[in-house]
């Protein structure tokens, strides 16, 4: 089973939150909508700003668990490889 790694952001080099889901498209929208109380909600936590896709879900939760641990201008430079807007990224994985 593939398994998917992901940061979402509130605004540019703002709060974010990296988790790790088996159905992309699902897990954020259920951020999107506010579906799931917690952090993400509390905030305000909706854009995805990097997803990463792992063959495996033990591959992504090792890749969460990495993530979490680095320091945040590790996370903000990861993001900016590839998004150096930060621009929410949802309307690329519903396509």
């Amino acid at each position: 089973m593939a398994g998917y790694t992901y940061i979402l952001a509130d605004m540019r080099r703002g709060r974010t939150y990296i988790g790790v889901t088996n159905d992309l498209v699902r897990r954020v929208y259920e951020h999107r909508e506010g579906l799931v109380d917690g952090y993400t909600k509390r905030y305000n936590i909706k854009r995805l700003v990097y997803f990463e896709t792992h063959d495996s879900i033990i591959d992504a939760i090792q890749r969460e668990k990495t993530l979490k641990r680095w320091y945040r201008q590790w996370k903000d430079a990861l993001v900016e490889e590839s998004n150096p807007d930060w621009r929410d990224l949802w309307d690329e994985i519903i396509k």
